[in-house]
């Protein structure tokens, strides 16, 4: 059984939103459901989500609740077929071609510029 010095050593992702309601920043650990932190800077609210993360852990060790390892990017190959009409495939051939760039770089230039508007 691992300890809570094997959890606090593993890298959970955390996700860091602006409160533009409140003001400053939460912090929460997706794989550690409700483990959530605040602070008025950056640099505090993440400092505050250690702390939150440590109390998490030792409660869930306690309370003998599941703890879930962090996900791991080694499951990800980076890659993934698409099947698209032959219009797209034209465009953004074009598009590529137009910015000098690999339509390969160039769909993934769009799908990040994509998420990122999603993931706010």
């Amino acid at each position: 059984m691992k300890t809570l010095t094997d959890y606090m050593a593993m890298n959970y992702r955390m996700e860091i939103v602006e409160d533009k309601e409140e003001g400053g920043f939460v912090v929460s650990f997706p794989e550690l459901p409700g483990c959530i932190a605040c602070g008025e800077t950056m640099e505090s609210a993440i400092s505050n989500a250690a702390d939150a993360k440590k109390a998490w852990l030792e409660a869930a060790l306690e309370e003998g609740i599941e703890i879930h390892e962090p996900d791991s990017l080694e499951e990800y190959s980076g890659q993934f077929k698409l099947r698209m009409p032959r219009s797209l495939h034209r465009s953004l051939a074009e598009h590529s071609k137009r910015e000098g760039i690999s339509m390969n770089q160039y769909c993934v230039y769009l799908l990040s510029k994509n998420d990122a508007v999603y993931s706010k």
